[in-house]
């Protein structure tokens, strides 16, 4: 008898341990998942809206991803629909100015400013919405200060460069398969990732390899977000005048 109780007492022992490892286990399996940072994916769209933006709605849409746009408002007129469908199907409008035409653009702070205002005014009598994050015409370095920053804030507008980009800019004509390496080389990328694409007409391989580009981030647990008002701001480093 003695031994039999000994024994139900072993196993007892051994069921009640194995319980509470298997629990620690899972409890702290847990934990790490929570704790684990978020990887973030923005996906950004320059210089429409044009037919090929269209397109890049409708790769969007199949993949069940959103995406923001950052527009040119003199583009507007005779794409109405394009823009009226960006906002209707839950991406975010950016202003990418009115003309994108430097020597407007930057002619002076005043200038650049009511490029914005009026590509504002543009998307605002197409989609009923006042955007009021922008995107600098080839970035933001070499034209943002802290004094234009703060000017730029009190007029409610938020700045958006990006920190991966694919040569799709200067080279249209890129290859898909380049424009897809480009868009996803790196081991270690920076979170969020905020990646710069372009739809314009000419950009139809950019189009191409716009599927290869979601199905490598969501293979990678990527969580797709629009651009909005609670999005940090992203911008180079500022040179001071």
């Amino acid at each position: 008898m003695k031994i039999k109780r000994f024994f139900l007492s072993a196993v007892t022992f051994i069921i009640i341990t194995c319980f509470f490892i298997v629990n620690s286990i899972y409890v702290s399996a847990a934990d790490n998942a929570a704790g684990a940072e978020k990887k973030v994916i923005y996906l950004t769209f320059d210089d429409g809206p044009t037919k090929v933006t269209d397109k890049v709605l409708d790769t969007l849409k199949s993949n069940n991803v959103k995406a923001t746009f950052f527009l040119i408002g003199s583009q507007i007129k005779d794409n109405e629909k394009t823009v009226k469908r960006i906002h209707d199907e839950g991406h975010s409008i950016g202003l990418h100015t009115y003309s994108h035409k430097n020597k407007i653009i930057y002619h002076s702070e005043d200038d650049f400013i009511n490029e914005m205002n009026k590509s504002r005014d543009e998307v605002f009598r197409v989609a009923k919405v006042k955007p009021d994050i922008i995107r600098f015409p080839g970035g933001s370095r070499y034209h943002l200060n802290n004094e234009f920053l703060l000017r730029l804030h009190k007029n409610n507008y938020k700045v958006y460069d990006w920190n991966v980009v694919t040569s799709d800019g200067l080279n249209p004509k890129a290859s898909s398969y380049k424009i897809y390496r480009q868009a996803t080389k790196g081991k270690k990328k920076p979170n969020p990732v905020m990646l710069l694409l372009h739809c314009s007409y000419t950009h139809k391989n950019t189009c191409n390899a716009l599927p290869s580009i979601i199905k490598y981030y969501k293979s990678r647990g990527y969580e797709f977000k629009v651009i909005d008002n609670n999005t940090k701001e992203i911008y180079f480093p500022i040179k001071n005048k």
